[in-house]
């Protein structure tokens, strides 16, 4: 099945690119691979929640959150690659989140995206990863998902 068509079976319609907030691009294609700058999970252009996982922001939402980050990744590497089907997999995710003071649970939020991803490429969604907790994200972000894409 195609990439497209399992998107289409998962009710899942990917966003517009995000413009970039600095001096960047939203994905570059280079040897078989797509490598996304961190997406943010901007909706319509403007992010649903700012604040620290942990804190302002639940674990659960920041999870949701985490998913919005990776299709927008995956809507970055789609039109870097020249389509969605162009892509064929996923080989890393690095999650950051924006985590209060104790807050240990990265990698719940972080599967917000890992999950996702499984999804729509099954087998070829299974991928290593890196579950950072850091103390501030840009814009004031709770979370942001940076992905590496395999290519067809």
């Amino acid at each position: 099945m195609s990439v497209a068509a399992r998107l289409t079976e998962l009710g899942i319609e990917l966003p517009a690119v995000a413009a970039p907030v600095a001096a960047y691009v939203p994905a570059a294609v280079h040897a078989g691979l797509v490598y996304t700058s961190g997406q943010l999970p901007f909706v319509d252009g403007a992010l649903p929640a700012v604040g620290k996982v942990g804190a302002e922001v639940s674990a659960e939402d920041a999870k949701s959150y985490a998913r919005t980050c990776a299709l927008n990744a995956l809507a970055a590497a789609a039109d870097a690659a020249g389509g969605v089907d162009r892509i064929a997999g996923v080989l890393r995710v690095g999650g950051f989140v924006a985590s209060a003071e104790g807050f240990t649970g990265q990698p719940g939020v972080v599967n917000g995206a890992s999950d996702v991803l499984g999804e729509i490429f099954g087998d070829a969604g299974r991928h290593v990863r890196a579950a950072v907790g850091v103390a501030e994200l840009p814009l004031g972000s709770p979370v942001e998902v940076e992905v590496t894409f395999l290519l067809t």
